[in-house]
């Protein structure tokens, strides 16, 4: 095996160094620590290998959530960024301003092979496309604990309403946590607000436009305002695991796997992790969309995959975009799937979901498979999203802020940013 795993920059740089003794290339790659991510890039770095035996990769982790970030843009902005390096795609892509550090990769062939949702969703203001799909789309919403729900009659939820009832009949009949949070990883603290946004757009249909133009603030704004509502409703229920502040991502999806928590509100990226660490109970953990008030307009937010860019400063462009091509074939999704499992639809033609799939993949494929139940996600449909929205939302969901408070600290922390990015109205 040529991919090797590494753990800091100067270990990286030794790697490179005594990697290129024995092959013409070593490439670096950069990654966030989850071990879906890292075990897939290591399979795609094989397997490029085994067709181009004198390149190898060494893969250096680093955290998530805001910490991740730091990391991402200083090494860019001192040119000690790896060849490659994942990250988010949307709006968070646009802070890296992409058109001064990236090197485009409009002009490779399997660009034609990208969904024309993704390409935007790794694209410049300029409209040069700088990423390729390292997961398969992702949806947020909740996923829930199948043998729960049999044992006790209950039904997927269509309204928060109901999602709420759902969670009180679970306190009052199981000793079970109703309602798992995972706040030792801030960034979980965001999907009840996050994956709310299909129940946004159905009810305002133009805030993403007025939004970006600085013309419509999350507190100002009843229906962007209730998805704070709700994160604060969920945190007041008392339906949460004790152990919230403190549990992890991984304690998360143990509890939802075992059935000591019931419903984990999450993105679907989650489905790789769920069945690398509990493969026998894949078939317990079902998924659906967070509910709004209107059971006729029930729909999912979705979430495009995260991505692999080159630095533009990098000293092996061309074998890194020949690497990046072979990511975004057919055949670079495949081996995608084959490692970690399908998570979701892929955003590369000519990559088929294996007939395998476990349940929360089939619920998920149900709203794509209908016209008008998916939605993407604001960030998206926006540039604008401000850093500090999972601190913010920690404390909402710790009943430190109201909901009121955490959508005005979230608006002058969009502010920021959207200052930042040069727009108008802000």
């Amino acid at each position: 095996m040529k991919t090797k795993l590494i753990t800091s920059p100067a270990l990286a740089a030794v790697l490179a160094l005594s990697g290129g003794a024995a092959w013409a290339q070593d490439l670096t790659i950069l990654s966030d620590s989850s071990p879906d991510t890292v075990a897939t890039l290591q399979a795609l770095g094989d397997a490029y290998s085994e067709m181009n035996p004198d390149v190898s990769f060494s893969i250096e982790t680093r955290p998530g959530g805001g910490e991740g970030d730091n990391v991402v843009k200083t090494r860019l902005a001192t040119g000690e960024m790896a060849d490659i390096f994942q990250y988010n795609s949307g709006s968070l892509l646009q802070n890296l301003r992409p058109s001064r550090t990236l090197a485009p990769m409009t002009d490779l062939p399997a660009m034609d092979n990208l969904l024309e949702g993704f390409k935007t969703a790794v694209s410049g203001p300029e409209g040069e496309i700088y990423g390729v799909p390292i997961e398969a789309a992702m949806g947020g919403g909740i996923f829930y604990h199948i043998p729960t729900y049999e044992e006790l009659g209950l039904e997927v939820p269509l309204t928060w309403d109901q999602f709420m009832e759902n969670n009180r009949i679970i306190a009052e009949q199981t000793d079970k946590a109703p309602i798992i949070q995972t706040y030792r990883e801030t960034w979980t603290s965001q999907l009840l607000v996050l994956a709310d946004y299909f129940n946004v757009q159905v009810d305002n249909p133009d805030f993403a436009q007025n939004y970006t133009a600085g013309e419509a603030k999350y507190a100002e704004t009843p229906e962007a305002l209730r998805s704070f509502g709700r994160l604060q409703e969920a945190a007041e229920s008392g339906y949460f695991n004790e152990d919230f502040g403190a549990a992890s991502y991984a304690d998360g999806l143990a509890m939802l796997a075992s059935g000591e928590g019931v419903h984990y509100p999450m993105l679907t990226f989650a489905i790789g992790a769920l069945s690398q660490d509990h493969p026998d109970q894949m078939s317990d953990i079902g998924f659906f969309a967070q509910p709004g008030d209107d059971p006729e307009q029930n729909g999912l937010t979705v979430w495009m995959p995260s991505a692999l860019y080159v630095p533009a400063d990098t000293e092996n462009l061309e074998t890194a975009k020949d690497f990046m091509n072979f990511v975004a074939t057919p055949e670079g999704c495949r081996i995608i799937f084959e490692t970690v499992g399908a998570s979701g639809p892929a955003v590369v033609e000519g990559c088929e979901l294996p007939d395998d799939v476990p349940p929360s993949v089939s619920d998920m494929q149900k709203y794509f498979d209908e016209e008008g139940r998916t939605a993407p996600a604001l960030e998206y449909v926006s540039p604008v999203k401000g850093p500090s929205l999972e601190q913010i939302t920690v404390a909402v969901g710790s009943g430190i802020n109201t909901a009121e408070e955490g959508a005005s600290l979230y608006d002058q922390d969009a502010a920021k940013q959207a200052r930042q990015l040069g727009l108008e109205g802000w």
